[in-house]
């Protein structure tokens, strides 16, 4: 079933128009095929017009839709012979972020990314994506792990940052999440990073400081939710449609401003739609992007990555 969001309205509406009939046709002799084609050419054509045009809050909005594809619906598509490795080695598992090496069309790699969950027991179990220091610390075992074995890495970012509790910062939240950082730029083997829903602060920065950085063409990725971006500047989380529009906080915008790479096209309604078709899109843009560092020495890697990130704001 469909989770409409709000300004999708006019689409409820036909598809639950489009139902009736075919319900109805179940019961009766009456041929209401005409009918159902052209209802649905015209859900195809309201979903166009609305998705051409949305708002930043919007795309937040389609960004963080539950029924976007999750970290563990791309690599069962995307990744074979996927080992998920846990633990930091120093206090425990964070299932927050799931990473391990596995194969991707073929190629070695090292996979990393935050996984939300998709029902009430899957998104308490993964903390709704926001991961604790032993999941960055984690990160760093396996870029470490990655570099030592010629591995490139590939990260699916999906949060809406780091987890804020007061046991998190006691681990030192705030090091862990600078260590992966780090161990991104240390990193000698070629970095692709995904934005594939939410990149929230330094959360997604500790998974995505890449060589290449591409984004779902409806995901955003931002230094602070638009909710508290509004909370800070206005004392009220009703402005945050305006935080959204101010931070440049979507693909389109980042891309304008040279901190992302590439933008993946989505399906017609966004990835949420059509999932599987989002994650073969998904999938070709990493695939494409990893070929171009084919080849590449790790000096000539980091010094790839550390121009990238020297010129942003230039």
């Amino acid at each position: 079933m469909i989770t409409y969001l709000e300004f999708e309205k006019p689409v409820a509406e036909l598809e639950t128009r489009i139902k009736e009939l075919k319900a109805s046709a179940g019961e009766g002799t009456v041929n209401i095929d005409a009918e159902v084609k052209k209802l649905e050419a015209k859900v195809e054509a309201q979903l166009k017009a609305i998705y051409a045009k949305l708002t930043p809050w919007q795309k937040t909005q389609v960004a963080r839709h539950p029924a976007r594809p999750h970290l563990k619906d791309i690599t069962a598509a995307l990744i074979t012979d996927f080992t998920p490795l846990a633990g930091d080695r120093k206090f425990g598992e964070d299932c927050a972020i799931i990473g391990g090496p596995g194969r991707f069309r073929g190629r070695p790699v090292m996979v990393m990314g935050h996984e939300k969950g998709s029902d009430t027991a899957s998104r308490l179990k993964h903390n709704f994506g926001m991961a604790k220091p032993e999941g960055y610390r984690k990160a760093v075992r396996l870029m470490e792990m990655a570099d030592r074995f010629g591995l490139p890495v590939i990260s699916f970012v999906d949060t809406s940052g780091a987890f804020p509790g007061i046991h998190a910062e006691e681990r030192g939240q705030a090091e862990a999440i600078a260590r992966s950082t780090e161990a991104c730029l240390k990193l000698g083997t070629p970095m692709v990073a995904a934005i594939v829903g939410e990149g929230g602060s330094g959360g997604a920065v500790a998974l995505a400081t890449a060589n290449r950085i591409i984004m779902l063409e409806h995901s955003v990725y931002a230094v602070i939710s638009p909710e508290g971006c509004a909370s800070i500047l206005w004392r009220t989380s009703d402005k945050a449609a305006d935080a959204a529009a101010a931070m440049k906080q979507t693909a389109q915008d980042l891309k304008a401003l040279n901190l992302i790479d590439v933008i993946v096209p989505e399906p017609v309604g966004g990835a949420h739609r059509s999932p599987q078709a989002a994650i073969k899109m998904l999938g070709d843009a990493v695939e494409t992007q990893l070929a171009t560092m084919d080849g590449m020495g790790a000096d000539a890697v980091r010094d790839d990555r550390r121009a990238k990130f020297l010129a942003m704001g230039r």
